[in-house]
């Protein structure tokens, strides 16, 4: 099996559990810088937006850079991991009116004695460790429960 892509591998073994936080990490086909473009990347938050509206999630915090997003989220009860993921991709490239999206993604299940606040605080500091912005205030693309 001679398959450049193997992050179907990642999923071998692994269940996705109700009520679990998730840290996921997703990158656009071919690492496009697609959400440079405010309306791309405004319309990937309405996505985040309406899977919490559909009760597949409840958003902690996310950040969208240029190339990829950071999402950290309670799995809802109705969906899969997996199928909550692909409605967010599903969602926002029809949104954006293209294929924008890398097949798989990368997951963390949150253990117990991780901190929810420390794993938020670096997911929405990615933009001033690109060096994109000085200040976290100067980059649109991202939210907090936390303010």
């Amino acid at each position: 099996m001679n398959n450049k892509f193997h992050g179907q591998n990642l999923r071998k073994g692994r269940h996705s559990q109700a009520n679990n936080i998730y840290h996921i990490t997703t990158v656009t086909q071919g690492r496009h810088d697609w959400f440079s473009d405010h309306l791309h990347a405004r319309e990937l938050c309405r996505s985040i937006h309406r899977s919490d509206q559909l009760f597949a999630s409840s958003t902690l915090c996310f950040v969208v850079m240029p190339d990829h997003i950071h999402w950290l989220f309670m799995l809802g009860e109705r969906y899969s991991l997996s199928h909550t993921i692909n409605m967010l991709k599903s969602s926002s490239a029809r949104r954006c009116g293209m294929p924008i999206w890398q097949r798989g993604y990368h997951d963390h299940a949150l253990r117990q004695e991780e901190s929810i606040k420390d794993v938020a605080r670096y997911i929405v500091a990615n933009p001033l460790r690109a060096g994109l912005v000085s200040r976290l205030a100067d980059w649109p693309y991202w939210n907090a429960t936390w303010l």
